[in-house]
Order: structure tokens, then C-alpha cells, then sequence
């Protein structure tokens, strides 16, 4: 009889100006609570470095009065541009520069990898999480549509495709996740990148939001929300970062496990219908 034990497996999306191995060094305590939750999985984290070095002056807050040689590399899964419009509109048009990039990364770490149960994110990387979502979320027919009915948007990542992506039938390099974790998350602005939520995401996901998070908005985070399926929402009293305290780690391995075990939340049937907990009905230690 085989003792071996079903591998769990999860892919980890650092944020901006960050990498995997220091991501990885910042959140021990929800890998600690993850492998003490799941005793009967073998829990497999994977925590892939984005591909875009960023140079001091791309990293918000740098202090030119430091030496190089004593900041931590950094990196990101894309580079915002904001290009004026030539037509005179007050708002420019949002560029994520080198995000084909960005995900052929993911996509290469799922090939080697994966394939994966899951995807966790913070910040750009939440909103690379949302994206991965949606890229293996159901038949790849219907979003490739979705991108192709974009005009001048962002092109469908050819390498969440196998092969050449020519076949009649094109295939994922993976089926769907079964969950998607969005820690100070955003939707992707402006229709250029409407191909990644139209249709919107049905894969389950579970947003996290920082009552006092001043790097990211709740208005950018509900606009995500908003685009998902099933979403459970979870609102923490703190800033911009993933909260290691219990109640929150019990959130999210609640939610992972409801998903691993394929227990429908609210009536199961992607109705767009959202399950929201309030830091005050939460049992917080403060």
C-alpha cells in the first residue's frame, strides 16, 4: 500500500520591486499554516521571480543616499507606462510594459512545476494571480475570443497555450486552478487589458483588503471583485501587506479547504454574488 501523499500544489506571485526567495522569507507563517492545515497533502509552494530587474529609479520611496550593493534586488512582473491620449482626454492610457513577459514566466514555472491547485498573490502579483485565473479559467476558445474582440487590446499570452497555439482545438498548459487567493489586488485598467475579465472569472477567489492600505485603494480592488464570479471578500484593519495573524490565516485555509473539497459557496452556480466579512465579525486578537 502506497503511503505517499497527494501533492499540494500552489503557485506564489510576489509584488512589485520584490522577488520570490524575499517574498517567500516574508511569509513563512502562512507556509507554516498551510503545511500544519493540510497534514494529509504534501503542500508544495513555488515562488517564481518575476523577470523585469528594476532599476533604483523604477522603486517607489528609493533613496539615492544608499549604496546598491545593500538593497535587495527587485523585480516585477510588468512596467506601468502612462502615455497621453492624442485626443486630448484628460486620462492617459495605462501601458503594462513587458507583460507578455511577465507571464510567459508564470506560464514556463507552470510548465515545470505545476500543474498547479492553486495561485496566491500580492499586490502586482494579485493582480497577476486574477490573470492566471482567468487565463486557465474554462474553455480557452471563449477567452481567446474575448481578447480577439478587444480592439488594440493586449494579445492572448501564447504561452498559457501548448504548442504553437494553432490547433483547432487549442489546449491550456493547465486545467483551472481551483482557487485564487488576491491579496491587495486590482484589476488591470482600461480596455486594453478587458480580454483577461470579459468573460468574467469563474474560478473561486478570496480577496483580501487592507482597511488602512494606502498603496493600493479599495476602489482599484472592488473593480477586480467585481469581475470574479465567486468571490469571498475579507476586509484586515491593517495596511499594505499579507496579514500573518490567525484570524486571517484561518480565513484562507477555510477558503482552501471549502475549494479542495469542491464545497459550493453561496449557491454554487456563479451568479456574481459576493461573500463579504467584516473586521468587526471577526475574532481579532485587538
Amino acid at each position: 500500500m502506497s503511503t505517499s501523499q497527494t501533492p499540494l500544489k500552489i503557485l506564489i506571485l510576489h509584488g512589485y520591486t520584490q522577488s520570490g526567495p524575499l517574498f517567500r522569507s516574508k511569509t513563512r507563517a502562512l507556509e507554516k499554516a498551510l503545511i500544519k492545515a493540510f497534514p494529509s497533502y504534501s503542500v508544495q509552494l513555488s515562488y517564481p521571480t518575476a523577470p523585469h530587474r528594476l532599476e533604483s529609479s523604477s522603486i517607489p520611496g528609493f533613496n539615492s543616499d544608499f549604496d546598491l550593493q545593500d538593497v535587495e534586488p527587485a523585480y516585477g512582473w510588468w512596467r506601468r507606462k502612462d502615455i497621453p491620449q492624442g485626443d486630448g482626454s484628460e486620462e492617459p492610457e495605462i501601458i503594462y510594459q513587458g507583460l507578455q513577459i511577465g507571464l510567459a514566466r508564470i506560464a514556463q514555472t507552470i510548465k515545470e512545476q505545476g500543474p498547479f491547485d492553486g495561485v496566491i498573490g500580492f499586490s502586482q502579483g494579485a493582480c497577476a494571480a486574477g490573470m492566471v485565473s482567468s487565463l486557465l479559467d474554462g474553455s480557452p476558445e471563449a477567452r481567446l475570443e474575448g481578447f480577439a474582440a478587444v480592439p488594440h487590446g493586449e494579445s492572448f499570452p501564447s504561452n498559457f497555450l501548448l504548442g504553437d497555439g494553432s490547433a483547432s482545438e487549442p489546449k491550456l498548459v493547465q486545467p483551472p486552478v481551483k482557487f485564487g487567493v488576491i491579496y491587495s489586488g486590482f484589476r488591470a485598467p482600461g480596455n486594453r487589458h478587458q480580454g483577461f475579465y470579459e468573460p468574467r472569472i469563474r474560478t473561486r477567489t478570496m480577496h483580501f483588503l487592507g482597511a488602512l492600505d494606502t498603496v493600493v485603494d479599495e476602489g482599484r480592488s472592488r473593480s477586480l471583485i467585481e469581475v470574479c464570479e465567486e468571490a469571498e471578500v475579507v476586509v484586515h484593519p491593517g495596511g499594505h501587506f499579507l496579514p500573518t495573524q490567525k484570524p486571517w490565516l484561518d480565513a484562507v485555509i477555510g477558503f482552501i479547504e471549502r475549494c479542495m473539497k469542491g464545497d459550493g459557496q453561496g449557491n454554487g452556480k456563479g451568479d456574481g454574488k459576493h461573500l463579504e466579512e467584516k473586521v468587526e465579525d471577526m475574532d481579532v486578537p485587538f
